[in-house]
């Protein structure tokens, strides 16, 4: 099966020596249109059971990534089965193998959670493919978050944690539909979650008490909300971390600009989206560290052996460790 792969923007390439692949410079309509050929195609050639439980009583839950997936299964927590379509750690979430067994479990998914705001656009192609008709959750619509005037929205909102909660409680209220004799459960579920979540919002609220106003260093949006939360200012030129997001070329003014953050000290610490390296980012990264400031490293999918709840406590403490340094 080919790779179906989402574009940020129409049109990106390749970033050269990156290990993020991008789509190809194909227009918008020939993308849409060969990956719906792709998605029929391998739901006419499907044959034999479905990869859900089955099972009497389960309620099959489908997510884009296992972020999403791991908050599900906190809820929906012992009565659904959970798969999510992104699970390793190593696997670019921008793209991905699509599968018989994935357009499976799509069409037959009792629940349906995605991104949203063109991060994981395959849900979309998969869901018109599979003619479902289980309901679909969309984090970003359900965020309420709303792009900065003349910009785009950063779509990583689950570094939102307001909109984590909110995830959370539409989950209980979904599953409840689905399986009313547990609606109480999950909402005691979802209640116990956001508690935990509360936790890391105070945890941000202190940092921003104490460090509100303090400059940083970002190689993408990926950890923005967080660092807004914390009060902390990105100094980064948008047009660095828009160039690198996008996979275009970053303009030798650009940056200078953004390497002289950290030759004079300009910045507290540079927050590194290891999922995505690159020249440009690594020579970002040479810069801080030869200029002894801290290199926090984020992930967009959930690390190995972690829950959502302990993977965005580990990022509060790591960033609250490194403004410490200061």
């Amino acid at each position: 099966m080919p790779l179906l792969r989402r574009p940020r923007q129409p049109g990106h390439p390749r970033r050269p020596g990156s290990t993020r692949w991008m789509p190809g410079r194909l227009t918008a309509t020939a993308r849409r249109t060969a990956a719906s050929a792709v998605l029929v195609a391998g739901l006419a050639g499907c044959a034999g059971g479905a990869p859900g439980s089955g099972a009497p009583g389960r309620i099959d839950v489908v997510a884009s990534t296992s972020v999403w997936g791991d908050i599900a299964a906190q809820v929906g927590a012992p009565w659904v089965d959970v798969t999510s379509i992104i699970s390793d750690p190593a696997q670019d979430p921008h793209s991905y193998q699509a599968s018989t067994r994935t357009l499976l479990a799509i069409k037959d998914a009792d629940l349906l959670v995605e991104n949203g705001g063109g991060y994981d656009d395959f849900m979309q192609q998969m869901i018109s493919a599979s003619a479902t008709t289980a309901p679909v959750l969309d984090a970003v619509a359900i965020s309420g978050l709303r792009p900065p005037v003349g910009g785009d929205l950063n779509e990583h909102v689950w570094y939102n944690l307001p909109t984590a909660e909110k995830v959370a409680n539409r989950l209980a209220a979904a599953l409840g539909r689905l399986a009313p004799r547990h609606a109480a459960a999950f909402t005691v579920n979802a209640d116990a979650f956001d508690h935990q979540v509360e936790g890391l919002i105070r945890a941000e609220h202190r940092v921003r008490a104490s460090d509100a106003g303090v400059g940083v260093g970002i190689t993408e949006p990926v950890p923005l909300y967080m660092l807004q939360a914390m009060g902390l200012h990105n100094l980064t030129p948008p047009e660095f971390s828009r160039a690198v997001e996008e996979s275009s070329d970053v303009s030798a003014r650009v940056l200078a600009q953004t390497l002289a953050l950290y030759s004079q000290h300009r910045v507290a610490l540079l927050v590194y989206n290891e999922q995505t390296s690159g020249p440009i980012t690594q020579q970002v990264k040479e810069a801080a560290t030869a200029n002894a400031i801290p290199v926090v490293p984020v992930t967009e999918t959930l690390p190995p052996g972690m829950t959502y709840v302990s993977w965005m406590r580990q990022n509060v403490t790591r960033i609250k460790e490194a403004l410490s340094q200061r």
